[in-house]
């Protein structure tokens, strides 16, 4: 146990995010609002940063560090400043992601590995212009759901554990649907209220561990 966490200058951390990040399905589900819940909402992705900033080993450390920051900067200005302001925070961490992944892509992948990552923006496009439109504005969700797709597929093919990184990147892609799924009627919010909070932060806490645990084990062998 010792050897497999000697990478790691800050565990505890680490067990502070998942508290905070998990700990917030509560307010979800009570649907609470205030300054006080939005730091709390902002909590479990930005103590994952800050976990990420400690253990950052060269530029690729930062990076992620970096993309999870806008990540929590996004999560607060979703409800403080609204959707437009919320979302340009989470596109540029996304661009900091996107760029990371491809910096670190895999040597070699299988067929199927290559098909999903093709597929993934075009899928994610169709799947939201069936959802949301022809309502006003639809397409403002479209481009913003590419830069997730982007990611997802970038993370997807990228040289990071594919069970953590390449599933979490793939789960955060899956919450945004699930909003617009709601916004379009297409699930009851009663329904998504279930699934989208979950899978954005399970998706995160993935996305982190797996760059972040990479990282920090190369550089300390």
């Amino acid at each position: 146990m010792s050897g497999e966490q000697g990478w790691d200058r800050a565990r505890w951390l680490w067990w502070l995010a998942l508290l905070g990040g998990i700990s917030f399905f509560i307010a979800v589900f009570l649907r609470l609002d205030g300054p006080a819940i939005w730091a709390w909402k902002t909590s479990g992705v930005g103590l994952l940063a800050v976990w990420a900033a400690v253990n950052a080993r060269g530029k690729y450390g930062w990076m992620i560090a970096a993309a999870l920051g806008f990540g929590a900067l996004g999560d607060y200005l979703l409800d403080a400043k609204g959707l437009e302001v919320g979302a340009v925070a989470f596109v540029i961490g996304h661009i900091i992601a996107i760029t990371l992944y491809l910096m670190n892509r895999r040597a070699q992948t299988t067929p199927s590995q290559r098909l999903l990552g093709w597929l993934t923006m075009p899928a994610t496009l169709a799947i939201v212009w069936g959802m949301l439109s022809p309502a006003a504005g639809w397409w403002h969700a479209a481009i913003y759901s590419l830069f997730v797709a982007a990611m997802a597929a970038a993370a997807w093919t990228s040289r990071f554990p594919r069970y953590r990184t390449g599933i979490g990147a793939m789960l955060f892609l899956a919450s945004d649907l699930f909003i617009f799924a709601g916004e379009g009627a297409v699930l009851s919010k009663d329904v998504t209220l279930w699934l989208v909070w979950p899978l954005y932060f399970g998706g995160q806490a993935l996305i982190a561990w797996g760059v972040v645990s990479t990282l920090a084990k190369e550089a300390k062998a």
